[in-house]
């Protein structure tokens, strides 16, 4: 369950819904709940992908998406206190999204992916 990735892009996308709505302190909290969600959502992809079931993508964009969300984390907590939040930060959780969404549109995609043709043998000739 803590390895689950929908969790830290459930309290991502609820801190991008709580940016647009003006309320910035629950959002920088939403992503600060987000962060170990997503360490523990990294930590499962990059073990899956390094014992070989071909999670690589997986492991990759988890922690891509952990990577914007401590940044972007770090970058909101240090504006002036008052001053609007930075842009960088509302854009790393939006980032950090389209991260975890990889995987699923690969899946999606994956149908239209070009297999190579596989001739038969011809078959051995007696003499």
């Amino acid at each position: 369950m803590l390895g689950s990735r929908v969790l830290p892009v459930s309290f991502a996308a609820c801190a991008l819904l709580a940016d647009t709505a003006g309320l910035h302190r629950v959002a920088f909290y939403l992503v600060l709940i987000a962060i170990p969600l997503a360490v523990a959502s990294a930590c499962v992809g990059v073990g899956d992908a390094l014992e070989g079931k071909g999670a690589w993508l997986r492991g990759i964009s988890t922690t891509v998406a952990l990577t914007l969300l401590v940044v972007g984390c770090a970058v909101r907590e240090g504006a002036p206190q008052g001053a609007a939040v930075p842009a960088f930060a509302v854009s790393a959780i939006a980032a950090a999204l389209i991260a975890y969404g990889l995987p699923g549109l690969a899946w999606l995609l994956e149908p239209l992916r070009v297999r190579p043709r596989v001739r038969p043998a011809a078959p051995a000739r007696l003499s």
